[in-house]
């Protein structure tokens, strides 16, 4: 979850309370950042289709595999264009516009579409009202789905059969999405066919707010998400402290719950909206020049309703439930000081399903607080992308070696 310019998640009822209600116009200058071909894949129930878009190799029944990139909270596939770049050569690369983000968004795709037409300026102060549709991840879940379909068939189309692995490249929100679906789909043939997937500041945590806006807001986001994590789903605790956290969910989660439905529904959504303190677009990248472009992002999504926050907060809740399932082979990369997505919740899931696969690995940035890995310095992304090849090259060769019946033989490691 990119969480770009959003404040923390989950919040409290006390914050929510205390939003300012003033208007945040917005406005799209330019056309969207496409880097490859756009494709709209159809949604389910009429509902607005989905885009991709696809970068193909100069050869492409030559590659080594197909990679489809998920972006994170409230960014858009059109910021990856030198990541995908960099896998292009080898990989068929594509990406998908989750909902209410990007090109899937309607008000950022009529803003595109308008501004191509040769309009100079479109208002797209309510783009965020898209998010209206998201209670859950199940709508990102059923786009993920398809964008694998989709790619899976183009892939085995353009490669003449020879089904090429598929890996997942996914950042934030992104990550737990595709995580999520993972383990609720891990029979069905566009899971199964995923050889590898990499996570980049992975939301398997609630977010700490750094300093001294943390003293008041931290113990009130670690009561909510308590008390939703207790909220009919019993602990093995002393019968007393059972008791007491089964009473007290029963009692708040309903208020809070209510309270967050009333300020998510027209004309209160308006008033209530979230928008992001400086302190999360400061801890985006260490670079100077990204965070300037980062600002100047006009297809960022820059406010939040309250229900989807919170409903983030229930899938973060929802899936340390059942992390200890993952065994989807995986890269994870975070960084160690990360207020946005916190290391605790990469230590907890490595520690739970480390050891399921011989190609896991983890690779912490040491004293690094930045959240977007991939958008690190030049010097630090480099590193990255070089783990990355790495490690993707280790799992091709795993996957051609079952392939032809042979035993991948033991290899050492590159350490970070």
């Amino acid at each position: 979850m990119n969480m770009s310019f959003k404040a923390f998640l989950p919040f409290s009822l006390a914050v929510i309370t205390m939003l300012s209600g003033c208007s945040h116009p917005h406005r799209v200058t330019a056309e969207y950042a496409l880097w490859g071909e756009s494709a709209f894949l159809p949604a389910a129930k009429g509902a607005a289709p989905r885009h991709m878009q696809l970068l193909v190799p100069e050869r492409p029944a030559e590659v080594d595999g197909c990679l489809l990139i998920v972006h994170g909270m409230n960014e858009h596939s059109g910021r990856y264009d030198e990541i995908a770049r960099h896998f292009a050569d080898r990989f068929i690369v594509a990406a998908v516009d989750l909902t209410a983000h990007g090109l899937s968004n309607q008000v950022l795709l009529k803003a595109n579409n308008t501004i191509k037409a040769g309009a100079l300026v479109y208002d797209t102060g309510d783009a965020y009202l898209e998010q209206a549709q998201l209670r859950d991840l199940r709508l990102m879940r059923n786009d993920l789905h398809r964008a694998l379909h989709y790619l899976t068939d183009y892939c085995d189309t353009i490669t003449s059969g020879a089904k090429p692995p598929l890996f997942i490249l996914s950042h934030s929100l992104g990550s737990l999405v595709s995580a999520s679906y993972l383990l609720q789909t891990s029979t069905a043939a566009e899971a199964s066919r995923v050889q590898g997937i990499i996570f980049s500041g992975p939301a398997f945590a609630v977010t700490e707010v750094p300093g001294w806006r943390g003293w008041f807001q931290n113990p009130l986001i670690r009561f909510t998400v308590h008390t939703h994590k207790h909220f009919l789903h019993p602990h093995d605790e002393v019968l007393p402290l059972m008791l007491f956290n089964q009473l007290l969910a029963l009692v708040t989660v309903p208020l809070q719950d209510s309270l967050v439905e009333l300020v998510s529904l027209p004309g209160l959504r308006t008033l209530f909206a979230q928008t992001g303190p400086a302190w999360v677009g400061e801890h985006l990248s260490d670079s100077e020049a990204e965070l300037i472009r980062l600002s100047r992002d006009q297809y960022m999504i820059r406010r939040n309703i309250i229900r989807y926050v919170l409903g983030i907060e229930k899938e973060i809740i929802q899936f340390r439930r059942e992390m200890a399932r993952f065994d989807t082979p995986y890269l994870l990369i975070y960084s160690e000081l990360d207020p946005i997505t916190p290391a605790s919740g990469n230590i907890d899931f490595a520690a739970v399903t480390q050891d399921k696969h011989e190609d896991n690995e983890v690779m912490e940035l040491t004293g690094k607080s930045h959240h977007e890995q991939l958008f690190s310095e030049p010097v630090l992304r480099a590193q990255i992308l070089q783990k990355i090849d790495r490690w993707l090259q280790r799992r091709i060769n795993a996957t051609a070696l079952t392939k032809t019946g042979a035993t991948l033989a033991p290899t050492a490691k590159v350490s970070d």
